[in-house]
């Protein structure tokens, strides 16, 4: 499939009856940074574990640049780069030293190993920092030197997951330039899984929407952001609103959906900054106590609220309990 850096068909994932992947569909060109949005514990890290050869899937299949994943795995592996969650370097080796160490692994020569490590090491601003152990790095340079390292064996994909964890507001922001800028200088596709909305926004040129194992929305972040169309207005009303409550919202001009999250009211709204007093009014009207009102642009918050019906966050929780029960059937499979 000429143009086409990744091809998956019913690519699913079960450990012992528990579904982590539900027969995700996906085809990514060749160039494209690409992002894989959802909270922690939505599958996002198994689908990379089952695109980059690290776990077998249960059914369906894919194809990464060309090579099937399950009958072609060294191929796949030659033409990927890999960038974890959990940090991999050697904390007792320089940036150099790492680097260098991974290009012998891919059997670079020396003289090829000296001018790629100059060359990665320039594309995410660490010449430098070349020859400093990475004990003595930043948490931002480490992740700087791993994108670094990914990109050593020059793979025609670049696997990053979540690049950005843990990392403060401003460095993350300074990770997004040196993944935009390996992006377009090394003409590398990009796959990316991030729990950031923002970040998928600023990044990725389309974005898949993924909860309990499914994809929910797949588009550009704008066409995405555009399904909402409208204002929204956040009202945090008292606990204790009925639904018959809530429906009358529905009722009201220019309110063209509401959703609701706990005490949290989501209305998509025409026009909202001149809606507003009405709305207010009319929630009064109808015996609801508005605590605050907000109002703000469609965000990919609003498209995943949509979609799931509940705010990332509080997927986030039940994700926690689905990345338990993933990994202790991971341990049952492997013993």
């Amino acid at each position: 499939m000429e143009g086409v850096a990744i091809a998956t068909s019913g690519l699913s994932m079960r450990f012992n009856g528990f579904t982590a992947v539900d027969g995700v569909d996906l085809r990514i060109e060749e160039g494209e940074l690409f992002g894989l949005l959802g909270p922690n514990g939505a599958g996002k890290s198994t689908i990379i574990k089952m695109l980059t050869t690290m776990l077998r899937p249960t059914a369906g299949g894919a194809i990464v640049w060309g090579h099937d994943i399950a009958r072609e795995r060294d191929a796949v592996r030659n033409s990927i780069g890999v960038v974890f969650q959990d940090p991999s370097v050697d904390s007792q080796l320089s940036g150099r030293e790492n680097l260098d160490f991974h290009g012998r692994m891919y059997g670079m020569d020396k003289k090829t190993r000296e001018a790629r490590v100059a060359e990665v090491l320039e594309l995410v601003d660490l010449t430098e920092k070349a020859d400093v152990l990475m004990e003595d790095y930043s948490g931002g340079m480490q992740r700087r030197l791993e994108i670094a390292r990914g990109l050593m064996h020059h793979p025609h994909v670049l696997f990053l997951d979540e690049p950005t964890l843990g990392l403060d507001a401003q460095t993350r922001r300074y990770i997004w330039q040196y993944i935009l800028k390996m992006n377009q200088e090394e003409g590398v596709t990009v796959v990316l899984t991030t729990h950031y909305m923002e970040e998928a926004d600023h990044l990725c040129e389309r974005v898949a929407i993924i909860d309990q194992g499914e994809i929910v929305a797949l588009d550009t972040p704008d066409n995405l952001k555009d399904l909402i169309g409208a204002d929204i207005v956040t009202l945090e009303v008292d606990d204790g609103v009925t639904d018959e409550q809530v429906g009358a919202f529905s009722k009201f001009e220019g309110v063209e959906a509401v959703d609701r999250s706990g005490s949290t009211l989501n209305l998509s709204v025409d026009r909202g900054e001149s809606r507003i007093p009405e709305i207010v009014l009319g929630a009064c009207r109808v015996g609801v106590k508005i605590r605050s009102v907000s109002m703000h642009e469609p965000t990919l918050e609003d498209v995943f609220l949509k979609f799931t019906g509940k705010k990332i966050r509080e997927a986030e929780s039940a994700g926690a309990g689905r990345m338990a029960a993933v990994q202790s059937r991971m341990r049952t499979r492997r013993h």
